[in-house]
């Protein structure tokens, strides 16, 4: 089972097309006495472009559970192309790493002498209070020097 936010109003409104839709009606199953043996009040609604699904047989009538069956559609068309984004956003950005203890970049060294250390490229500088200050510059092109190499050894 998928769960999706339900959105009362989807922001960026999604159009949904009559024609990309399979509008399926049935009858209701559980509580609701003769009323629920009588009608098909129950809503089955298929996006074909997507292949989602969303049904809704919660309400008296046909035309609320169709009603209620189109906010969720909207709403997980919306969460699918969130999701899609999420993605490509992902692919350009590459691996996101969880960087937490042990995940040390660069060792700064004060005493007894004065030494900054990339540990991925092992470039070394001995210019601590500059590093500090902010010229990163050497750490940077080394660091493009290095995801280079890598991405022609793969």
């Amino acid at each position: 089972m998928h769960v999706v936010p339900f959105f009362e109003e989807v922001p960026d409104q999604i159009d949904i097309e009559e024609t990309e839709l399979r509008i399926d009606t049935y009858r209701s199953s559980g509580a609701g006495g003769q009323h629920v043996n009588v009608t098909d009040s129950a809503v089955r609604i298929t996006h074909l472009p997507s292949g989602v699904v969303v049904s809704c047989q919660n309400e008296r009538s046909q035309h609320q559970n169709k009603e209620k069956c189109m906010q969720m559609l909207a709403s997980k068309l919306h969460d699918l192309e969130r999701q899609q984004r999420d993605d490509e956003i992902a692919s350009i950005r590459g691996e996101n790493k969880n960087v937490g203890f042990g995940s040390q970049i660069r060792s700064y060294v004060m005493q007894p002498y004065q030494m900054v250390k990339d540990l991925r490229t092992n470039f070394e500088i001995g210019a601590v209070e500059n590093v500090l200050n902010g010229q990163i510059d050497p750490f940077i092109e080394s660091y493009l020097r290095w995801v280079r190499s890598e991405s022609n050894e793969n």
